[in-house]
């Protein structure tokens, strides 16, 4: 508690470390993590510190390390996250790993390399048998033919009506000599391809389009892709020449396809030989890339924390200075007192480690600057300090409010939200986070927001807990009432009465209005059986006037508890200013405060708990009013007696504390 009460007694240190051990020394302060170290390099640049070099090879090995884990993620290989904290590694194995990782890449990356031109390989042979297949169906079912002769029948009518004059009489016609040109092209680019095809032929060259049943992978994306393929009947190089250009434009895929069935089933058979030799290979290297993948996934984790501490290392180096003799690391940081004989073994560990014979060496400074606020936590009050330190930080050895808020906030939260079984929701949610608190703790990039409720995990614990106890004080379970005691008011008549309309032989419900009135005793419903056990009673959830009553009494509520919340926050400042022996504080700012906070609204929880115990239901009409006291206060002014509802005067003796006004001249003048 006395740690959490106030901040760490800080005091400035120098540390004198051997250039030997420099580094060890180094890693063992930040596995201890108890020091914050000044830069005492800040006029040099990033890139012409010492280290440099160094972190740029660190940077470099997390470049690695992020491209197996995408690889890793690609092939959905699970990567072993173990949480384990391994520690800092020695420069040596810093080079060792260096070489490792980019063994591993070079292979990973040939591996991508050769399975990717192994996946084109084996799209194109699937392409071509497919285009092969569609040959051999042109050629079977005669189409080849009547392509054939309506080109003769083009050649005919083109001489006659060519501009070298008619035809000879019993000159036969040339014949015609069809060509083709068959490939793959995407689906989406179809139409685009065969409209441009006829305008640059102006319909001389026929296509023939048709698509692939299965969907095709790409090799590069690897998203599935679908092909159509094409054939392209024409005559002469030079439309086969505009063919081509339109094919490149299109990115369209040509193969070479036999014109002779014979040739083209022997082609086939060729193709399916390949494409099986090509399954297997390509079976045989994804099996080797998923071993290489796998033996690295289980690494890649502690490889990675590695890595960083190796960065942390280097990074703080870069913050001390060096002797003249370059001998020396010289480097200043605030530690806390207590954790200055722990500081000074982890030195002794690092010379040792490094096998120095001159030890390093840690000395406190006299300084004037203020040192800064380290607060020690927890897993279970982080949460709270955390929450503290958003509203802001408390300055050096100032009191710290975060043991109190771990029952304030949840406390506060609860009168707020008021619902029992909301609250157990909330409290069955956190149960499970704390029961699961160590899997999921080694989980990373879970997100901000799954983050930031796992690290409340004990807020919302104990806000679900305050929040069933508010609940249940409220009878408020999902927003209805519980039934639990019997209630305190007996009914005269029911709620639900039937009115009969003898003119039209018609039977309704009639809904009276149901008021809750305690001091109504010819009414219908009357208030008996002495106090509800605990909580409200859930007659007032049918009444009418149940927005009222629950308003007022949850207003007055608040009223109580933000007093007591403020008060206990001044309170708090006695500490601070007894501490650091600030009397005059005392005086001029804790004095007035309380007084002044006690006569204006301390005043009005007086006068709560003063109706609740002078005033019966029955003089309800005679109890002060706190809106118009609160006016009358400032006004100078006293409150008239008031009429009773059964019209006799009430006389209340009022007090109004007028040393409001001296305690705010007070304030203002010592301010």
């Amino acid at each position: 508690m006395g740690s959490l009460f106030r901040s760490q007694e800080m005091a400035l240190c120098q540390v004198f470390l051997q250039s030997e051990a420099a580094y060890c020394c180094t890693a063992e302060l930040g596995e201890l993590g108890v020091a914050q170290f000044r830069d005492l390099n800040r006029d040099v640049n990033a890139f012409q510190r010492k280290f440099v070099n160094e972190i740029r090879r660190c940077d470099d090995i997390e470049r690695i390390l992020r491209f197996l884990e995408k690889q890793c993620q690609k092939e959905k290989v699970p990567i072993l996250r173990l949480g384990e904290n391994p520690l800092t590694p020695s420069p040596r194995e810093l080079a060792d790993l260096e070489t490792t990782l980019e063994k591993l890449e070079l292979e990973m990356k040939e591996f991508n390399t050769n399975y990717e031109a192994l996946q084109r390989n084996n799209m194109d042979l699937l392409e071509l048998k497919h285009v092969l297949r569609k040959a051999q169906t042109i050629f079977d079912t005669g189409e080849m033919g009547a392509i054939q002769d309506s080109a003769s029948h083009a050649e005919l009518m083109n001489s006659l009506t060519s501009r070298c004059g008619p035809v000879a009489s019993g000159s036969p016609p040339r014949e015609a000599s069809i060509s083709f040109m068959a490939g793959t092209i995407l689906a989406s680019k179809v139409q685009a391809f065969e409209r441009l095809i006829w305008r640059i032929s102006r319909g001389t060259i026929l296509v023939r389009c048709s698509d692939i049943e299965t969907l095709l992978q790409d090799p590069h994306t690897g998203e599935d892709v679908r092909k159509s393929i094409f054939f392209a009947f024409y005559q002469g190089e030079q439309l086969k020449s505009r063919v081509k250009k339109v094919c490149d434009a299109f990115r369209a895929t040509v193969f070479p396809c036999p014109d002779q069935p014979q040739d083209i089933r022997e082609m086939s058979i060729q193709i399916m030989t390949r494409i099986e030799d090509l399954k297997t290979l390509l079976g045989h290297t994804q099996q080797h890339r998923q071993q290489v993948l796998t033996a690295s996934a289980k690494n890649v984790d502690s490889w990675t924390v590695k890595v960083r501490k190796i960065k942390a290392v280097y990074s703080l180096m870069n913050c001390f200075n060096i002797d003249t003799t370059q001998r020396c690391f010289i480097g200043e940081a605030w530690c806390p007192t207590q954790d200055l004989e722990r500081i000074r073994m982890a030195l002794l560990r690092g010379s040792e480690a490094a096998e120095c014979s001159v030890p390093s060496f840690i000395t406190p400074l006299k300084t004037n600057d203020t040192p800064p606020t380290y607060h020690k936590t927890n897993k279970f009050t982080s949460g709270f300090q955390a929450i503290v330190d958003t509203y802001g930080v408390a300055t050096y050895r100032e009191v710290n409010p975060a043991p109190f808020t771990v029952i304030t906030f949840p406390f506060l939260f609860g009168v707020m939200f008021g619902d029992a079984g909301h609250g157990l929701v909330m409290t069955m949610m956190a149960s499970v986070l704390l029961w699961k608190e160590k899997v999921i703790s080694k989980q990373k990039d879970m997100g901000e927001i799954a983050s930031t409720i796992f690290g409340g995990r004990y807020i919302i614990f104990l806000m679900g807990l305050f929040s069933i106890y508010t609940g249940l004080i409220y009878n408020d379970v999902f927003s209805r009432s519980l039934n639990i005691f019997g209630s305190r008011w007996s009914a005269q008549r029911s709620v639900y009465n039937l009115s009969e309309d003898a003119a039209n032989n018609d039977t309704t419900f009639v809904f009276p209005t149901f008021q809750l009135d305690p001091t109504n005793t010819s009414s219908d419903y009357i208030y008996d059986n002495g106090p509800y056990p605990f909580g409200l009673d859930p007659a007032w959830q049918l009444a009418t006037n149940k927005i009222n009553f629950s308003n007022s009494y949850k207003m007055k509520m608040s009223v109580i508890l933000g007093v007591i919340h403020m008060l206990f926050g001044i309170c708090l400042s006695t500490f601070n200013h007894t501490y650091f022996k600030k009397k005059i504080n005392l005086i001029c700012e804790f004095v007035p405060q309380v007084i002044f906070l006690s006569c204006m609204f301390g005043y009005l929880v007086v006068l709560l708990f003063y109706k609740w115990i002078v005033f019966t239901a029955d003089k309800s009409g005679c109890t002060p009013g706190l809106l118009i006291g609160l006016i009358n206060m400032f006004l100078l002014k006293h409150q008239e007696n008031p009429v009773n509802k059964d019209g006799t005067e009430c006389t209340i003796y009022s007090f109004y504390p007028h040393q409001v006004h001296c305690c705010s001249c007070w304030r203002l003048l010592s301010s």
